[in-house]
């Protein structure tokens, strides 16, 4: 039987590590990812990882944060992904990870602060997207059930790090949409849930002004004496895809080794 898992933001970091885990589970990859022409080895390598697992995996490489390049994927998926197939069952999209670091690192009061526009997209492509994502697979029947939809926050939604208020502010709405689309999708046995990841060194995680004294805190902070790592996280993702997981819904879940308990 066939499986699809959907991830927004599928070239590198979080996103990257949970695709080849989930290939390796044995899902097949749609990835989505905003590229530049010099991250194309990168990308190629990543579809060649993939495939050599046995999986399929389709990558688009686009904006997320045009809304019309979104309904041109989920279009593009629904005509090309085979719901009825008798030999594949059900091949509809079980997984849905949104791992995406589109926003903004500034103040929100002085020189240099986040414009109206920064505030807007920001929250826009890092917290309601998932919303738009979800409705857009639903709305074309391409949401398995039952199913999975796993999004990432961090620690920075509830304490203050510096430049980070954009993107603390999208965080805060990720996690309340999680709990209102746990809700909604109940009906349909899909689960939607948040990861807490603690501070991982990725791409995302180097442009926040002030990173290298994060980092330090993290490491001084952390019982495990290191960073949070991709992979760590990409095994939380896969464990949420468990059928065992079936009954935990609407939660925000730490992976940080112990990081955000201690002092």
């Amino acid at each position: 039987m066939s499986r699809w898992a959907l991830i927004l933001g599928s070239s590198s970091g979080i996103g990257r590590a949970a695709a080849l885990k989930l290939a390796a589970d044995g899902y097949d990859i749609l990835g989505v990812h905003f590229d530049r022409r010099a991250a194309q080895p990168r990308i190629a390598e990543l579809r060649a990882a993939i495939e050599h697992l046995g999986r399929r995996v389709i990558l688009f490489n686009t904006n997320l944060a045009r809304p019309e390049n979104r309904h041109q994927i989920l279009d593009q998926l629904r005509d090309t992904i085979d719901t009825s197939s008798p030999h594949n069952g059900d091949s509809r999209i079980a997984v849905i990870l949104h791992s995406v670091a589109f926003g903004v690192t500034r103040p929100l009061i002085g020189e240099g602060s986040a414009s109206e526009d920064d505030l807007t997209v920001t929250c826009a492509v890092m917290g309601h997207d998932l919303v738009h994502w979800v409705r857009g697979l639903v709305e074309r029947d391409l949401l398995a059930s039952p199913g999975r939809v796993l999004s990432l926050t961090s620690e920075g939604d509830r304490r203050h790090w510096r430049a980070y208020g954009p993107v603390s502010a999208a965080k805060a709405i990720l996690e309340s949409h999680t709990r209102q689309l746990a809700i909604e999708l109940a009906p349909r046995a899909v689960t939607v849930n948040c990861i807490l990841a603690g501070v991982t060194d990725t791409p995302a995680l180097r442009v926040i002004p002030g990173n290298d004294d994060i980092v330090t805190a993290s490491i001084r902070r952390n019982p495990h004496g290191r960073l949070t790592t991709p992979e760590n996280v990409a095994d939380a993702v896969s464990l949420m895809c468990d059928p065992r997981s079936a009954w935990i819904t609407g939660s925000v879940i730490s992976c940080d080794g112990g990081e955000t308990i201690t002092a």
